[in-house]
């Protein structure tokens, strides 16, 4: 019976094509779709795995494969012009004796398709045995203008060998190592080091199996390049639109993301320098003469040399000012095409890589070209040009302007940035825990030891915090300093977590104290000073008091509402003497600020109505 519905499927084409959108995480624009093949509805073989693997048992790998590609392709006449195609390839097709290369380009000509639109995806599910027979057939397929990815990364064989000997235009992260990333820092830090790969090879990820709105954050916070999922789109038979629920919260948490790491060379990308004067492009085939005369007209100094939108090379207008000079260039270059003297191994680089990492790359080019032009593209296609101009003033510009933004002492994000965070986490509901961090009796301290002995205390602390809060939460978490002995800490991820921070925090800050003291002082305990009322007593020996908030935090009517409540809280945190934590959680049913404020004046008794008191992490050395 298997057999028989088998061989029908394939003489009849009964095979149904669904199509699930992949969406840029940093703009939320779907850049392409996935196809997806199926069976008959209601039949063993509607799942693709039993339909392929049934294929493999009976040696017809090459009809199914086919079949699933040409469904697949129908659907590219309804696809907008500017949107990719994911066609899934089993490398296992190329050991089929029926194997032909050719097919897909003729069945593309049918339908009025374009090669460069279309992205083979290349499952790591399988195993690759013959690499040489497997690279011949995608370089052969690269030279027609499709593009690649590798499918299924982290659950496959070889993942690290396939990338190395592809090297694809995508990777694709298995949803296993997607699901439950927001509570995972392992994952977290495997997908950090995929994207901070990306950055330097101009390989985009996409991760796969995206189904909540906290993997969703985690991923745009850690700056992958696009995705797809359930959450953003189920598949359809109709290339259909994300909803404007799922785009809103894309973006919102892409703000989110600028405040956290706006003071951070990777979230500054190269698309902010493109030239403001356009420079012109032309193909290859243009005579030189026209590209110089053209030149001449503009302020341009370079033109970008593309095919089918897809830069090739670049001529800078030096270069063929240069050419066309002297006795015999006009009459040599003037007819001839520009190909023959642009740069044919321009530097190109993605629309969304950071500007450190393109400035790196362009200072590495030979003495000849250095200081030439470099050509932006996205989705592949040409965007513009960047001068080496523009990337000398921005790096003068960011640290001239880092510099105002960050606190001198620590050199931690100051009062700006902290500002901004602050009100992301008000206004997007980020489900965050904020923390307010603060030296107990540092006046004392000052007075008895001398501001530069406080100085390197206050150093001592950012460093340690910085070191504790990265090392919990590498991937979702922001340090800021205030000013004085005040800074702010803000993270996300599970509840327990929160409560191990803080006392790891406390734990660390008291077993280093004892640096920071005479062995009298810290031995007895206490310091002889005179308190704020100038009366000389004992006086504690300095510690630290943390206060935080974490839950529904846009229960809040602004920002300023929130820190006025960590404010209360850090005082009663303060009052209980020594090193000492207070965390509490917001209700969803905070509604009235005024109460809480209130609450506030009565050194924050009556809030049990408002909050659930978590007593449990209350810390005492």
């Amino acid at each position: 019976m298997e057999d028989l519905l088998f061989n029908d499927i394939i003489a009849n084409e009964r095979v149904l094509s669904f199509y699930q959108p992949i969406v840029n995480l940093r703009t939320g624009e779907i850049i392409g779709y996935e196809a997806l093949s199926r069976g008959p509805e209601r039949t063993e073989f509607y799942s693709p795995l039993k339909l392929i693997e049934h294929a493999h048992e009976k040696g017809r790998i090459w009809d199914l494969e086919m079949l699933f590609r040409k469904k697949a392709l129908e659907g590219i006449r309804e696809l907008e012009i500017d949107r990719l195609l994911f066609v899934n390839v089993d490398p296992e097709v190329i050991k089929s004796p029926d194997y032909r290369t050719g097919l897909t380009k003729e069945y593309l000509e049918e339908i009025g398709g374009e090669e460069s639109r279309i992205v083979f995806e290349i499952t790591e599910r399988t195993a690759i045995f013959d690499y040489d027979a497997f690279l011949a057939v995608l370089n052969n397929y690269r030279r027609q203008g499709y593009q690649v990815a590798i499918d299924d990364v982290g659950a496959g064989y070889s993942g690290l060998k396939t990338i190395n000997e592809i090297r694809p235009n995508f990777i694709k992260i298995d949803m296993d190592l997607i699901r439950g990333i927001d509570k995972d820092a392992f994952k977290q830090s495997l997908i950090k080091a995929f994207v901070d790969t990306s950055l330097t090879t101009n390989i985009k990820i996409i991760a796969e199996g995206i189904e909540t709105k906290e993997e969703l954050k985690t991923l745009i916070l850690l700056g992958v390049h696009a995705g797809q999922g359930y959450y953003l789109k189920k598949p359809s038979q109709q290339f259909e639109q994300i909803e404007d629920e799922v785009l809103t919260r894309i973006r919102d948490y892409n703000k989110i993301s600028k405040n956290l790491n706006e003071y951070s060379h990777e979230y500054h990308y190269i698309s902010n320098l493109i030239n403001t004067n356009e420079s012109p492009i032309y193909e290859s085939m243009t005579p030189c003469i026209s590209v110089k005369n053209q030149l001449d007209k503009t302020e341009a100094r370079s033109a970008c040399i593309c095919e089918n939108q897809r830069p090739v090379g670049i001529v800078m207008k030096h270069n063929i000012d240069a050419s066309m000079s002297g006795k015999y260039g006009y009459s040599l270059f003037s007819n001839k095409p520009i190909s023959r003297i642009m740069n044919a191994s321009p530097l190109i680089v993605d629309y969304f890589l950071p500007i450190n990492v393109v400035a790196k790359s362009a200072m590495e080019r030979p003495d000849e070209q250095l200081f030439d032009d470099l050509i932006v593209t996205k989705s592949g296609k040409y965007f513009g040009t960047v001068s080496m101009k523009k990337i000398f003033e921005y790096t003068l510009m960011y640290e001239k302007n880092n510099a105002k933004e960050r606190n001198p002492l620590t050199g931690l994000p100051g009062n700006p940035v902290i500002t901004r965070v602050m009100s992301d986490a008000v206004t997007y509901n980020s489900g965050s825990c904020i923390i307010y961090v603060d030296i107990n009796d540092f006046k004392v301290y000052n007075d008895v030891y001398g501001f530069e002995k406080g100085d390197l205390m206050i150093k001592y602390l950012a460093d340690m915090m910085n070191e504790t809060v990265k090392r919990k939460f590498p991937h979702t978490s922001f340090i800021g300093h205030v000013g004085g002995d005040d800074f702010v800490i803000v993270v996300e991820g599970e509840v327990s977590e929160y409560y191990s921070l803080v006392m790891a925090i406390i734990e660390q800050f008291e077993r280093d104290k004892s640096r920071f003291f005479t062995q009298e002082h810290y031995k007895k305990g206490s310091i002889k000073a005179e308190d704020r009322f100038g009366i000389v007593r004992d006086l504690s020996l300095t510690s630290i008091a943390l206060a935080g908030l974490y839950g529904n935090l846009n229960s809040f009517a602004h920002s300023e509402e929130l820190s006025e409540v960590l404010a209360g809280l850090k005082k009663s945190a303060k009052k209980q003497g020594g090193s000492y934590a207070l965390l509490e959680q917001t209700t969803e049913f905070f509604t009235k600020s005024k109460r809480l404020k209130d609450a506030f004046k009565e050194d924050i008794r009556p809030l049990t109505n408002d909050y659930t008191r978590i007593t449990e992490g209350l810390l005492h050395p």
